[in-house]
């Protein structure tokens, strides 16, 4: 598990994990919203409540009193206190429906935070759970990567020992009613509505889309083990590798394929690592599987406003994969922490990137839980890769880039990018380095 250090420095980062509470009060809200509000610290990157949407909690909680939200409504000044009091007032007296006053204050706290930028969310307890159960690598449910696509909710593959998959949801097969109702293009109410408590049972009605048939499939939730990385043979000397997003469990399956691949393919010279349309997830694991490849080197730099949001983390010395060389697919659905690790192999000259520029996405969300089982998601760093560029809404661009658009990973052996890729990597790959000593990845 990777903890940050408190301050930007050029030593290297031997376990990178924040350690120091430090209590984030929102400025800009009443005395009274605050009072008696508990905060603890995670850490966040993907977007969506998906098994991607990864966190963990760091520190214990720090209660705000009634004193420190009294010194805080201090702060604001008597125009905006008389602002906030006299809306509220209006509200109260003129609009249509009597709304409770905890429904008055969530919106205003949701109003405030998704002011500040595209990813500081306020989230309720269903929203917090969810990114729990991310951290943790698993969730209630049938098992079911989906997409949408072209106006339909696609099956982009059943997980592994899933319901889905012993009751042969197929990838490709669209997704056109959930317990009877119609399904929409709403990737999120989708899940919603196919997760629920372990043992309960929903009803899937989908297109097989060979044969243009419906079938009905009833399937029995459990609780589902998300295993980001899926690996394959392309050829004696090559193998493929596709990280899905990044949660507690992928430094650990991340070595488990590797090692599967050599010991399958004694001749194994490369490897072909699939980044697209992953959206992100645990920083630590990020670090890891980064980690993993590198002898040496910085893996990422962040500021922030406080001192445990500016950090550096860098490799230690020996790698996994020592002998091999890599090339990275990566696309505009690859962010965050997908947007780390392809950086920092590319600026380390450790892999050939192929595909299209990436997202962008590149700041840190910290995920601070409240005391009546609500949370903040809060944007605290803004991080940079090795060669000191800021990505936000930059994105990365690849070495060799393909033509078309983006596409989603599919089956190894036909996916013409992916064989791209390969080809690229045959011809122009950077050597790995062959005399480090092998190591596994940073693990949490």
């Amino acid at each position: 598990m990777v903890q940050r250090p408190a301050a930007l420095s050029g030593k290297p980062v031997t376990s990178p994990r924040m350690n120091s509470p430090r209590m984030r009060l929102p400025l800009g809200i009443v005395a009274g919203f605050l009072a008696g509000v508990a905060l603890a610290r995670w850490v966040f990157f993907a977007d969506e409540a998906t098994p991607a949407s990864s966190s963990r909690i760091t520190a214990p909680p720090a209660t705000v009193t009634n004193g420190a939200a009294l010194m805080l409504s201090k702060q604001l000044s008597a125009d905006d206190v008389h602002r906030l009091a006299e809306v509220l007032a209006q509200v109260r007296r003129e609009y249509v429906d009597e709304i409770p006053d905890d429904k008055l204050v969530d919106n205003a706290v949701r109003g405030m935070l998704s002011g500040l930028d595209a990813h500081s969310a306020y989230l309720d307890p269903r929203e917090f759970e969810e990114a729990r159960r991310g951290a943790a690598g698993h969730y209630p449910g049938v098992g079911i990567e989906v997409a949408a696509e072209n106006g339909f909710i696609k099956v982009q593959r059943p997980l592994e020992d899933s319901p889905a998959a012993r009751a042969g949801i197929r990838a490709g097969d669209l997704i056109l009613r959930i317990d009877g109702e119609p399904v929409g293009i709403n990737v999120a109410e989708a899940i919603e509505q196919m997760r629920g408590p372990a043992g309960s049972l929903v009803r899937l009605t989908v297109r097989r889309a060979a044969r243009d048939e419906l079938v009905d499939v009833v399937l029995e939730r459990a609780l589902v083990e998300v295993h980001s990385v899926s690996s394959s043979r392309l050829d004696s000397r090559y193998g493929y590798l596709r990280i899905a997003s990044f949660s507690d469990s992928t430094p650990a399956d991340f070595t488990a394929a590797i090692r599967r691949l050599r010991s399958e393919q004694p001749e194994l010279k490369g490897i072909v690592i699939d980044l697209r349309n992953n959206p992100g997830g645990v920083l630590e694991s990020a670090v890891a599987v980064a980690d993993a490849m590198l002898d040496q080197g910085n893996i990422v730099m962040a500021r922030g406003r406080a001192a445990d949001a500016r950090f550096r983390m860098d490799a230690e010395p020996g790698q996994l994969m020592t002998g091999l060389d890599i090339a990275v697919l990566i696309n505009g659905a690859s962010a965050s922490a997908a947007e780390i690790v392809a950086g920092a192999l590319k600026d380390n000259s450790r892999a050939l990137l192929v595909g299209r520029r990436t997202y962008g996405k590149g700041s840190v969300q910290s995920v601070i839980p409240l005391s009546n089982g609500h949370a903040i998601k809060l944007t605290t760093s803004r991080y940079a890769t090795p060669s000191g560029v800021y990505i936000n809404d930059r994105g990365i661009d690849p070495d060799i880039t393909l033509s078309g658009p983006d596409s989603a990973p599919t089956d190894p052996v036909i996916d013409d990018e992916v064989r791209a890729a390969l080809r690229e990597l045959q011809r122009r790959a950077p050597r790995g380095t062959r005399t480090a000593e092998a190591k596994p990845p940073r693990t949490s």
